[in-house]
């Protein structure tokens, strides 16, 4: 018997419904408190709004990565990776445009002391800074003779040392960067801005995002080695030059991945974290390494940074889209 189209569509519709995995849609919550924010400890409570929902700034990137905050400006960057652009969110206007395009398959993004964008690229393999004037100024792109795999992560310290991560995730593939040869291991580096001297300061893992606690006296780093996914925490010693006494801070529970983090004032550190329904969004884990709040997402958060006028407004970039909430905290300078 011979099916006619309709029938064949019924069917293929029948059959889709039933195999294929159901999305979460996004809701605006009319509500509060908003059901999203998740108190797991009562010390994450004195840092929830009760009148403050999560807000849904834009949809329509196809990997959100390396948000950050241009106070000056009003408002955010952050990287549409695969896309090969940096978009910028207008707080004012409400309106999302397009910054740069080509980026060179752009990752992380944080800015300088001065004000200046500092900016991790893939395609390029190297980290660089937008002088004020638009120019671009090539601050790294070897170590030793030899490329960088794709610079993933950046962060600046208050002695305006650059530090930054990098790995294999640009030349693996076609997707965020062009299979290329790679010429070192992955690594987390340091670049001395005034004696212009850059140094391996860590081997451990499959290092990715980074952040700095609000004293400056430990490094935050995200270990994503297959298998034994965690965030690992690092001393800073040496005047603030070297990491050491390496060691596991929160591991990742099994399927989990964290991403990009930032350290509150009070050195709680807000972590992109997924995969899966139950984990997409927001961690938050207080100084100690316990879990204590969580912003459940429809989509997987892969970096995150504070911004607004008070720095108390959290800016979630997640995989299609760029999300906000206002928490009763703020961000320690540098994020």
């Amino acid at each position: 018997m011979q099916m006619s189209r309709r029938q064949m569509l019924a069917c293929a519709g029948a059959l889709a419904s039933t195999t294929a995995p159901a999305l979460p849609a996004w809701e605006e919550n009319l509500r509060y408190p908003e059901p999203r924010v998740v108190i797991l400890d009562p010390s994450f409570a004195r840092y929830r709004l009760t009148a403050a929902s999560v807000e849904r700034l834009y949809t329509g990137a196809r990997w959100s990565e390396g948000p950050v905050w241009m106070g000056d400006w009003r408002c955010l960057l952050w990287s549409d990776l695969p896309n090969n652009r940096i978009l910028r969110w207008d707080e004012v206007s409400g309106r999302t445009s397009v910054y740069r395009s080509p980026s060179n398959f752009s990752n992380g993004n944080t800015r300088d002391r001065q004000g200046r964008l500092v900016t991790c690229e893939h395609d390029t393999r190297r980290v660089v800074r937008t002088e004020n004037d638009g120019t671009m100024t090539v601050l790294a792109d070897r170590f030793e003779g030899k490329r960088f795999c794709s610079p993933n992560d950046v962060v600046v310290k208050s002695d305006d040392s650059i530090w930054f991560s990098d790995l294999t995730a640009g030349i693996s593939g076609n997707y965020e960067g062009h299979v290329q040869e790679q010429e070192l291991p992955v690594r987390v580096y340091r670049l001395d801005m005034k004696a212009r001297r850059l140094a391996i300061v860590s081997e451990q893992g499959r290092p990715n995002g980074l952040a700095f606690s609000p004293d400056e006296k430990k490094l935050y780093s995200t270990d994503n080695t297959p298998g034994s996914r965690s965030i690992l925490v690092f001393d800073v010693v040496e005047d603030g030059a070297r990491l050491a006494n390496g060691r596991v801070f929160a591991p990742c529970p099994e399927g989990v991945n964290s991403d990009g983090f930032r350290c509150d004032i009070d050195g709680n550190l807000w972590c992109g974290w997924g995969y899966g329904e139950k984990y997409d969004g927001v961690m938050v884990f207080n100084p100690a390494g316990k879990e204590i709040g969580q912003i459940l997402l429809p989509e997987r958060c892969a970096n995150l940074c504070f911004g607004g006028l008070r720095r108390n407004r959290l800016f979630m970039a997640a995989s299609h889209s760029l999300y906000s909430l206002y928490v009763n905290t703020q961000g320690a300078p540098g994020g």
